[in-house]
């Protein structure tokens, strides 16, 4: 059963989640928001982050090994992230992109042993039909180009799902979370800063974001993704980032009917409401061990 503290969290990540994309929605389009709301990040939540990461971990190989393949996997996304975006617009990319836990399952499987009910499968696959429904429907005839850098970036988040999972076994708080993703951040911006440089000759973005943005958006993409990590102490790593992309459904909801966007609006809907359908058998399987 989906305990109390593992709900919350998901259920708290996916507001930040949403409120910080309703937000990015509203930044200038040459901004490269990615590169100012890891600064923020860095700069508000960091050295909380790295204090509590340094003095509340169990520094052993295997932590050390986990800690270097997430933060290698969080600059392949980001990198994957920003170049699917250079190629095609957030309806199409962002679906593929969270359509990564039927891959995380498989590895949840092969490297943990972790055992998943039919249910939960079912539950798991209906999800990422839903995601991928959601993905056509955002497709223009010459959005090829960011297929292969979205289902990078795919992947990229399953490895770091699951390599997160088998970090938290060794992390006794919170803090020590928002030091770890911090750690991985601080090497995707600096790849953001790289990639921004060979493209605009700039290392800083030539527009910049609302200081509110750079500051809610720092606190809502960490904050968010650690919530998630710590529901992983409960729940399997495919599960979690599933109940997470309710996140996507509320966003198209308040796309649809507050910001008026009707464009392909009946397949976004229909692609809402499979995920829907999803996350609730995937749950209902949880509670009653199917």
């Amino acid at each position: 059963m989906l305990n109390l503290g593992a709900g919350l969290a998901i259920g708290a990540s996916v507001t930040m989640h949403v409120c910080w994309n309703l937000l990015a929605r509203h930044q200038p389009k040459d901004s490269y928001p990615l590169w100012w709301v890891l600064l923020g990040h860095l700069l508000l939540l960091g050295p909380w982050g790295v204090v509590s990461l340094m003095g509340d971990v169990r520094w052993t190989t295997e932590f050390v090994v986990l800690l270097g393949l997430s933060a290698a996997a969080n600059v392949v996304y980001f990198i994957g992230l920003d170049r699917a975006y250079h190629h095609a617009p957030v309806a199409l990319v962002y679906p593929l992109v969270r359509s990564s836990p039927l891959l995380i399952a498989l590895w949840s499987i092969l490297f943990f042993s972790e055992s998943f009910g039919g249910a939960v499968w079912l539950g798991i696959g209906i999800s990422v039909g839903g995601l991928l429904l959601m993905a056509g429907s955002g497709r223009q005839q010459q959005d090829g180009r960011a297929i292969p850098w979205a289902l990078m970036a795919m992947f990229s988040t399953s490895v770091y799902s699951i390599t997160d999972k088998a970090a938290t076994a060794q992390m006794s708080n919170f803090g020590a979370i928002v030091g770890f993703i911090s750690f991985g951040y601080f090497f995707s911006w600096i790849a953001i800063s790289i990639t921004l440089r060979g493209r605009t000759g700039r290392w800083i973005p030539p527009v910049r974001i609302s200081l509110l943005a750079m500051i809610f958006g720092g606190l809502c993409i960490g904050l968010a993704y650690a919530l998630v990590i710590h529901a992983m102490r409960s729940l399997p790593a495919a599960e979690a980032v599933a109940y997470s992309n309710a996140g996507i459904v509320i966003a198209s909801l308040l796309s649809v009917f507050f910001f008026r966007e009707k464009f392909h609006w009946k397949a976004r809907l229909l692609g809402a409401l499979v995920i829907s359908v999803g996350l609730f058998v995937m749950a209902y399987g949880r509670m009653r061990g199917l």
